[in-house]
């Protein structure tokens, strides 16, 4: 029984098909505090950066504006059209200014979680109208969250709020009596210090914000030891599956390493059961290298590829053996090995040699030294020891 509530409990991180899955249905951990943040900032930034021709063109705007004429007053339409100007002109000069906090609104929240789009996000969740279960949310440990971080966002503006506006209380009041070009760089000023004095309060709610998104998203997510099991049986498939799996692995496997007996510099069989293709490139290899091996059948198509390829075959039987026996493919051969190997690929070296400028053909190396303990031949075929015959005769 314990072990089943055990497999019932969300203990294990999210796997990345898990995420995944989430992140397709628009499911992706956010910060509204860090993007408030940005959003304030750069509000702040771009004002400073626009202020001198956003106050030219408001200065144009509020003349305009306030200039009625005579005739104007007496007629709506004219003083109707007047004010669409007015406000056609006023939205020209908020333009650049609304493009820039509409961009950083739009691109904020991608801070944390990133870009993802998603239709399942926009169609409407009827699931979410249920009574019982927005009774159980309300009362659950994300909405005190949400209701203390709200408490400590209003504090902190109305505690900003309250020192800019006791500050600059007068300077504030006598706006009304300000030239309109000294008054709107006044207004922009203020603008410009509370966005970012409240934007920098707010970091010190994001910095809390943040991580905690981060930690809620993951506790979500979170995983049962059966739900571990059944998506990794899920993802690998059944037996017959995984069984296809791993012969087309290893055709491909047997594919590259005929691909690479071309490039060996011997073939070394002994002579029908097995081959062993080596390669050595001075400076290149440490020491000589398997580049394919085969028994059987795919022995015999190792050495058509070789005699294809104009590789030289040489037949080494016990050496042969220990080869396949314990050298691993793109792998340097056992240390024990290197006199034996050594040996042959001296004679192909000097062979070829000789085939191209002549003078004395080499020898080629008989019984190459290849200790008995690497051969399976000769381990097979070692007699008992006495403790063995002794142990069958009882």
């Amino acid at each position: 029984m314990a072990a089943e509530d055990s497999d019932m409990e969300k203990t294990e991180e999210a796997s990345a098909k898990r995420l995944e899955k989430a992140r397709e249905d628009g499911d992706v951990p956010r910060s509204r505090e860090l993007a408030a943040c940005a959003v304030l900032f750069t509000s702040g930034m771009a004002i400073m950066m626009l202020s001198r021709p956003m106050g030219d063109a408001m200065k144009n705007v509020l003349r305009q504006g306030l200039s009625i004429d005579h005739a104007m007053a007496f007629e709506p339409q004219l003083l109707i059209v007047h004010m669409l100007k007015v406000i056609e002109q006023a939205m020209w000069a908020f333009l650049p200014l609304a493009v820039i906090i509409v961009s950083v609104a739009v691109a904020a929240p991608i801070l944390v979680g990133g870009w993802v789009m998603s239709q399942k996000s926009v169609v409407p969740d009827f699931g979410k109208l249920n009574p019982i279960k927005g009774l159980a949310n309300l009362f659950s440990k994300n909405s005190l969250v949400e209701l203390l971080k709200s408490i400590a966002k209003t504090i902190l503006v109305a505690s900003v709020g309250y020192s800019i506006v006791k500050k600059d209380l007068q300077p504030m009041l006598s706006l009304s009596h300000m030239p309109i070009e000294s008054g709107i760089s006044t207004v922009s000023d203020y603008m410009v210090t509370g966005f970012l004095t409240i934007a920098s309060a707010l970091v010190l709610i994001a910095v809390i914000d943040v991580p905690y998104q981060l930690y809620q998203y993951a506790q979500k997510h979170k995983m049962t030891k059966q739900e571990l099991k059944d998506e990794s049986k899920e993802s690998e498939g059944s037996p017959e599956i995984k069984g296809r799996i791993r012969q087309q692995q290893r055709e491909m496997a047997r594919r590259r390493m005929m691909s690479n007996v071309p490039n060996a510099d011997v073939v070394i069989t002994n002579p029908t059961h097995y081959a062993v293709a080596i390669r050595y490139k001075e400076g290149e290899n440490g020491a000589p290298i398997v580049v394919a091996k085969g028994a059987d059948v795919i022995a015999q198509k190792i050495k058509s590829i070789a005699a294809e390829h104009e590789v030289m075959t040489l037949e080494s039987p016990k050496l042969a053996r220990a080869l396949y026996a314990h050298a691993e493919l793109e792998q340097e051969i056992p240390q024990t090995l290197y006199a034996a190997v050594a040996e042959i690929l001296a004679y192909v070296f000097q062979l070829r040699v000789f085939k191209q400028h002549g003078g004395v053909r080499p020898a080629m190396p008989a019984n190459v030294p290849v200790p008995d303990a690497l051969d399976p031949h000769a381990l097979a075929a070692a007699p008992a020891s006495a403790g063995d015959i002794a142990s069958s005769m009882l």
